[in-house]
């Protein structure tokens, strides 16, 4: 089946969500969220697959042992495709791509990066091009002073303090997000943010400590 979106079922079902996040409520409204929310991420995912390797859809459930916030489930359906990510909730369709989290090598190869003339340069220059698009570009956590070893008046000092790097773009819920529209939003946002994901994966990369 072809994608045309997520239905105003998908919107009323996470803000049912929202206001009762229980088991009793999830029970009731599954086949809703199937129909509506699951099914048509499914299906975007499956478009677009030829094009950038098969997606993955994350469960509704909340990971809550660590957390003081015991509701059990997720608010909003995320999945990633390629580099990028999806994201729907009652709020609308949102997207981002980069690195979240950089662990120590990939950080001291961003610092690294960043700081050398010719490749922060030529950042500066890719970031300057996304955010063209209307797209955010920034580190999601940040130092609130320079990292040890670099210049608190580097030039680029505000990509120093970074400690990831990601591009992100948010659609409020509109009489398009239940079309194929929101396939074509997607798409104008992971042609427009991969220059960013080519910078990453040239100057930073896999962690090698992780895969040990």
């Amino acid at each position: 089946m072809a994608f045309q979106g997520w239905p105003e079922e998908a919107l009323d079902f996470y803000e049912g969500l929202a206001a009762d996040n229980s088991k009793t409520y999830w029970l009731a409204h599954k086949q809703i969220y199937e129909d509506s929310v699951l099914g048509p991420m499914t299906e975007l995912l499956n478009e677009l697959g030829p094009e950038y390797g098969e997606g993955k859809i994350f469960r509704p459930y909340r990971d809550v042992r660590f957390s003081k916030d015991k509701s059990p489930y997720k608010t909003a359906i995320g999945a990633v495709i390629g580099d990028g990510y999806i994201q729907v909730s009652a709020a609308g369709l949102a997207a981002g791509s980069g690195m979240h989290y950089m662990a120590p090598d990939q950080l001291d190869r961003y610092r690294r990066a960043v700081a050398d003339e010719r490749s922060g340069g030529a950042l500066e220059q890719v970031i300057d091009e996304v955010r063209a698009h209307d797209i955010a570009v920034g580190g999601h956590e940040t130092l609130k002073a320079a990292p040890r070893g670099y210049l608190a008046d580097h030039p680029r000092i505000e990509l120093l303090r970074c400690k990831g790097l990601t591009a992100w773009k948010e659609w409020p819920a509109g009489a398009w997000l239940g079309t194929a529209a929101a396939k074509t939003r997607i798409l104008d946002f992971l042609v427009a943010t991969r220059p960013l994901d080519a910078w990453l994966a040239q100057h930073v990369g896999e962690s090698e400590l992780e895969a040990r």
